[in-house]
């Protein structure tokens, strides 16, 4: 068999080219400061998105420098987490240096994950538009300021208003860092690298509770908002100087040169040095206006919007864990907030491990159905996988982690009950962290997949739809643990899983023919 394939297809009026190639050919860098070759398309109506020569590589990064990116970008992605997380410890004593009851400052946390949801919908349309970078900037200029004045604010009102502002500014960064992963890796490989780029995410509420029982102990509350604003200050002055542009509606596969608002400052200052070296530039295409409303137009797709709804589920029940671990401990326990913080480490741990365990399973499963498909897997290159059944691909592994969670759920729960064993919580909760988030990196690798052309889109509906009901489980937690014990709460939220598991059966076993029956056209 010719090791070149070249499979043409049209749509609408331009023809996109895939090709089966030696990974090891083509063009690659680890430059950040500008493309690995010169060339730039000729066709003066081509844009990034359209025609992709068929000698060139997804991404013209090595294997090294992608996982160099997405793993800053992972870190990026832990400011959201990380600001809700430090503040729990602290509840009790902003409440009483703003004199006003712990429930009002739980108010705080629901407006913060309410607003958690929504901004992505803005920020990653915009992404998906005009590049990472610029949105990047923006998040970064309204997180820092918002972390300043809390740090500044006496006042319960301000408060409230400047936490809703922070969340705005922190929140994308988890869309930006799943679109940075579909922009650089193919399908075939996206599993490892979801993992990296949620490692950010899992880890924030694991090392968060600790870092706040320790600032707020020692230096008090405001402490921990100078805190956040010099981490994140730190963050995205590296992500400023370093990170190149990936959106592929800006620079492709990164062989085409982008514009200077988009250019890291490495980028640029190479660009102002080589401006007049006799090389033309691509004028830039004509972008459609952001559209805020896309996320939730994904929502409405039937395939999306069961996977997100259902992942929401898993979330809702997971954060509810989470949320009133610190309090099942103190009231049970008798921890101070630092060991409290301390018992949230095996969630954590837990989490990284599903990069080396899941990820791994994940891309190994989608490699064995392409095989049986008849495709030839070749790393970095797109190819036309259509036919492809990539949902059963992806939710052979993570229908049985569902399940495995529903239990760990259920036998967290009695074992806090009965207070029992805190090394069989310890035990628990690392299970929880490494099956939960298992599952979901599988359903967030598939919402990436059916919507290849707006990943940070596509991720921001899923953060929309999550952080939403997310808001509403911990508005309800502690109440229903007041009512009902913590045991029957662990059956519940299993219970949940496992009644509306057959949607993700449904999904497996339609989702494919529903997508080729809309005629679409999967690039990978």
């Amino acid at each position: 068999m010719d090791n070149t394939t070249i499979k043409k297809y049209e749509k609408g009026d331009q023809v996109q080219a895939c090709q089966d190639q030696d990974s090891t050919k083509g063009p690659q860098t680890d430059d950040l400061t500008r493309p690995a070759t010169n060339e730039i398309l000729q066709s003066e109506k081509s844009t990034p998105r359209d025609i992709q020569r068929a000698d060139e590589p997804y991404s013209i990064y090595s294997q090294k420098t992608k996982t160099f990116l997405i793993i800053s970008v992972s870190f990026m992605g832990i400011i959201s987490p990380l600001s809700s997380a430090v503040y729990l410890p602290a509840v009790p004593q902003i409440a009483h240096d703003l004199n006003v009851s712990p429930s009002l400052i739980n108010l705080t946390i629901t407006t913060y994950m309410i607003f958690q949801g929504i901004a992505p919908s803005f920020i990653g349309t915009f992404s998906d538009t005009y590049g990472r970078r610029p949105a990047y900037v923006i998040c970064g200029i309204i997180y820092l300021a918002a972390n300043i004045a809390l740090a500044l604010n006496s006042t319960y009102a301000g408060l409230l208003v400047l936490r809703c502002i922070q969340s705005c500014g922190s929140s994308a960064t988890i869309a930006l860092g799943s679109a940075t992963v579909a922009d650089l890796v193919t399908r075939a490989e996206r599993g490892k690298f979801i993992g990296y780029a949620g490692m950010g995410v899992t880890l924030g509420p694991a090392i968060g509770p600790v870092a706040g029982g320790l600032i707020t102990e020692n230096l008090g509350w405001r402490a921990l908002f100078w805190f956040l604003t010099i981490l994140s200050g730190v963050l995205f002055l590296l992500i400023f100087v370093f990170l190149p542009e990936t959106c592929r509606s800006v620079v492709g596969n990164g062989s085409i040169p982008a514009p200077w608002w988009n250019m890291s400052l490495l980028a640029y200052i190479q660009h102002r040095r080589n401006r007049f070296g006799g090389g033309s530039e691509k004028p830039a295409a004509k972008k459609k206006r952001p559209n805020p409303f896309a996320a939730l137009k994904i929502l409405l797709h039937r395939e999306s919007g069961i996977v997100l709804g259902f992942g929401s589920l898993m979330y809702a029940g997971y954060f509810s864990i989470l949320t009133t671990l610190s309090n099942e401990l103190s009231v049970r326990f008798g921890f101070s907030p630092v060991i409290i913080g301390l018992c949230y480490l095996p969630i954590g741990v837990g989490s990284i491990t599903t990069r080396w365990t899941v990820g791994y399973l994940i891309d190994r499963n989608f490699k064995r159905h392409a095989a049986k498909a008849d495709y030839e897997f070749t790393a970095n290159r797109q190819q036309d996988m259509s036919k492809l059944n990539v949902e059963r691909a992806r939710l052979e592994v993570s229908l049985p982690l569902i399940y495995l969670s529903s239990g760990i759920a259920l036998a967290y729960g009695w074992i806090m009950e009965s207070k029992s064993s805190l090394a069989g919580i310890e035990v628990a909760l690392f299970f929880i962290g490494m099956f939960f988030t298992g599952a979901l990196n599988g359903l967030n690798v598939l919402v990436v997949d059916i919507n290849t052309d707006t990943p940070a889109t596509a991720v921001a509906a899923n953060n929309l739809f999550r952080c939403l009901i997310g808001a509403g489980a911990v508005a309800i937690a502690t109440p229903m643990i007041n009512r009902i014990g913590m045991g029957w709460m662990g059956v519940f939220i299993a219970g949940l899983w496992v009644v509306f598991s057959p949607c993700i059966w449904l999904i497996m076993l339609y989702g494919h023919s529903w997508r080729l029956k809309k005629g679409d056209k999967e690039i990978c």
